[in-house]
């Protein structure tokens, strides 16, 4: 799967600059209609390290109402959290109907970064396919839209960001020797990638992969993809009888 993208496709300063402000409007007037259809939503950003993920989720919720959306920035289980539930965590960071949920790493931790680095046995990585399998459409047929981005580079352009990241003074703090142990392991990672991509995709929760060796190409495809999911949400909803979506709010709004 992910050897057949083509990470060489890129767009011009020109062109992104021209529609990113679009964009950031369109995107924040869907803020607001979901609001106001009680639309929640769940934006999965996962993919290598240097692969762009912060800077795409800065750009993401700039111009957008803070008030309509969390951040979450997942680490490691605490240790309290290991004695829950896996999955308990991410329970409690479900939005409230109308609210916008955005993971800097998600629940794939565990069929990842998790399972290459042997924190768990394999029995429970291979039972998180189906943990997740349920978790995601239980989510979706209550209504929420879930956007997963996998933010695919090579190992040699990963490499490379790395190492300018190092370079310069300001940012070598944002590079960990973890982040260099998991580059060695490129190969291990990239074939958990294919596995997780293959059995987690789904109709009601679907894979989108980002091309992010241009910055310009990803931050803009993540927009596009995002900006689609919300539109095709708010389809669905003004497609329901009147009387029928009459309820549903009341429903959302009494949670």
């Amino acid at each position: 799967m992910l050897d057949k993208v083509d990470l060489a496709l890129s767009l011009s300063k020109e062109e992104y600059k021209a529609r990113v402000p679009v964009l950031r409007q369109h995107l924040a007037d869907l803020e607001t209609q979901c609001w106001q259809h009680h639309i929640g939503s769940l934006i999965v950003f996962e993919g290598w390290d240097a692969a762009g993920k912060t800077r795409c989720i800065s750009l993401l919720t700039e111009k957008i109402d803070p008030r309509g959306f969390r951040l979450h920035s997942i680490l490691p289980p605490r240790t309290y959290e290991q004695h829950l539930p896996w999955l308990h965590r991410f329970w409690a960071r479900v939005p409230e109907y109308g609210q916008i949920a955005l993971f800097n790493r998600s629940w794939y931790r565990r069929v990842w970064e998790e399972r290459v680095e042997k924190i768990v046995r394999k029995a429970q990585w291979r039972a998180a396919y189906q943990d997740i399998s349920s978790f995601e459409r239980t989510l979706a047929d209550d209504g929420y839209v879930i956007v997963k981005l996998f933010l695919h580079i090579s190992r040699k352009e990963q490499h490379r960001r790395l190492t300018k990241l190092e370079a310069n003074r300001m940012t070598r703090w944002q590079v960990r020797p973890e982040d260099w142990a998991r580059h060695d392991k490129y190969k291990q990672y990239l074939a958990a990638s294919e596995e997780m991509l293959e059995k987690t995709n789904s109709e009601w929760a679907p894979w989108t992969i980002v091309e992010a060796t241009d910055s310009c190409w990803a931050k803009v495809k993540v927009f596009d993809t995002v900006i689609g999911a919300l539109e095709s949400a708010l389809r669905e909803r003004s497609a329901v009888p009147a009387k029928a979506a009459s309820k549903s709010g009341k429903r959302k709004k009494a949670r």
